[in-house]
């Protein structure tokens, strides 16, 4: 049985090619553009996170009737597709160095602002839909280690292992920051407060090895964790792990 190519599609390439842009059901002439839409809604899912992001609310905070939105999107997840990839063209793709470590450490770095900028980036799923905005980064990503020995499979891995990576790291941060903003503690005040009291139930008798080592942690972090230095260790090991690989292979 054949299915007709999604709609969505249409809407993701809409710049892209000669169409007009689409209009998905007749009704009142539009007002906005389908740009102006998708921003609303990138807008809401950054002040509010993804949860928010509905049709209904979307559609009064720009004046329109709840049906009035159908018009312009089939629906709430043809809308986060295109927010996605829409959010993704605002990062300008920097030219990539001659030095390998230095591209690969620029693809997981961009990554993971992006992620910080816009952490429901991380909930949005469904499909990984190609629009052009993610498929320019993909092509970016792929420049960084094009021709340096790697199949094409492996290419495509590593580029997965960094941004998997990218992800890991922005997901615990975006979870300190919203332990702070619920408990209206910063964490490093949360663990200040709560030292003395863990103190007492973790005996260092009975936790020998995490009591020494998460003291030292919490003396460096000033905190119970440090996610720059974890992203910035992390990369370096990652980095080691790919250079010496590629030297296996290829030496």
């Amino acid at each position: 049985m054949e299915h007709p190519p999604d709609p969505a599609l249409a809407l993701l390439w809409r710049h892209r090619t000669d169409a007009a842009e689409p209009t998905l059901r007749r009704g009142p002439k539009q007002r906005l553009t389908l740009d102006e839409v998708v921003d609303a809604g990138i807008g809401l899912a950054d002040r509010e996170g993804l949860a928010a992001v509905s049709m209904r609310p979307l559609a009064q905070g720009l004046g329109l009737g709840a049906m009035s939105l159908y018009t312009y999107v089939p629906g709430r997840q043809e809308l986060l597709t295109l927010m996605v990839d829409q959010v993704l063209g605002r990062t300008t793709l920097p030219p990539h160095g001659d030095d390998l470590r230095t591209r690969l450490a620029a693809v997981a770095e961009l990554q993971y602002a992006d992620y910080l900028a816009h952490p429901w980036l991380l909930e949005v799923g469904g499909r990984p839909w190609l629009g052009p905005h993610s498929s320019d980064r993909y092509e970016w990503q792929l420049t960084a280690v094009e021709g340096v020995g790697l199949g094409d499979v492996e290419m495509d891995q590593t580029i997965t292992l960094l941004v998997s990576f990218s992800a890991g790291v922005a997901r615990a941060t975006d979870a300190v920051r919203r332990a702070e903003r619920e408990s209206g503690l910063s964490d490093a005040e949360w663990w200040e407060a709560n030292a003395g009291a863990l103190g007492e139930v973790m005996d260092g008798s009975a936790y020998p090895i995490a009591g020494r080592v998460g003291q030292a942690a919490g003396q460096a972090y000033q905190a119970a964790s440090d996610q720059v230095r974890e992203f910035e260790f992390g990369l370096a090991r990652i980095l080691d792990g790919l250079v010496a690989y590629l030297d296996d292979t290829t030496g």
